[in-house]
């Protein structure tokens, strides 16, 4: 892994990095936990193991809306490791939100953020990848066991899940209750027991309800700045 050079407007630092493989090379975001920025809620060090986690329950879905990501001793000590989407730097969730072509992929966004429990769902966590696909990026404030999601998608609350979007939820179920799987397995090693037991139960909750998580009247939903 060779680094570039450190990326702007980022709250952590974030390095852009080279990865090569045999004879394969690709770019990619290198975010070492020491450059992490100190925040009252989430412990300090974990940014870098939540950023692989919200790869590995993406994956588990089957939805494939995180780039891939995984964590590694870097240049700068250990770090999540992800790759780098090149996108289109205008497009972002409030330039694409009536586009049909995205439309079932923020359902799925939707969903899988009150799954994590996405604290920064921000319009310009959205990328439009020059692959035409919508990926999900920035997800180091998730997976807190109190619930504290906020985010910009809320056009699809009450809504019901469609059964196509319930069989992967339920997918995800299985595989989080069979402590033998590769990914729940892992998820210990990233999140702590509260944290996967509130996932579990958020997880059930929308199998239980059917139906698209709504706003609540009583906090702050939406996160700042919404760009």
């Amino acid at each position: 892994m060779e680094e570039q050079g450190l990326l702007p407007y980022s709250s952590n630092h974030s390095f852009l990095v080279t990865v090569t493989h045999q004879q394969c090379t690709l770019p990619a975001v290198y975010k070492p936990r020491r450059g992490e920025s100190p925040l009252w809620d989430f412990e300090w060090g974990s940014l870098c193991l939540r950023e692989t986690a919200a790869y590995l329950v993406s994956h588990g879905l089957g939805w494939r809306l995180v780039p891939p990501t995984v964590l590694r001793e870097g240049t700068r000590g250990l770090g999540s490791v992800q790759f780098y989407v090149d996108n289109d730097e205008n497009e972002h969730y409030f330039t694409v939100q009536a586009d049909a072509r995205y439309a079932q992929s923020l359902r799925q966004l939707a969903l899988f953020d009150f799954v994590i429990n996405n604290a920064d769902r921000k319009s310009g966590h959205c990328l439009i990848g020059t692959d035409g696909r919508l990926w999900a990026i920035d997800h180091g404030v998730c997976f807190h066991s109190e619930y504290k999601l906020r985010t910009v998608i809320w056009e699809f609350s009450g809504q019901p899940i469609e059964e196509e979007l319930l069989a992967g939820l339920q997918r995800l179920e299985a595989q989080l209750t069979d402590m033998n799987t590769p990914l729940a397995q892992s998820l210990c090693q990233l999140l702590n027991d509260e944290e996967r037991a509130a996932m579990l139960e958020r997880l059930r909750l929308l199998l239980h309800t059917r139906t698209f998580p709504e706003p609540s009247p009583f906090r702050r939903n939406y996160p700042w700045p919404p760009i």
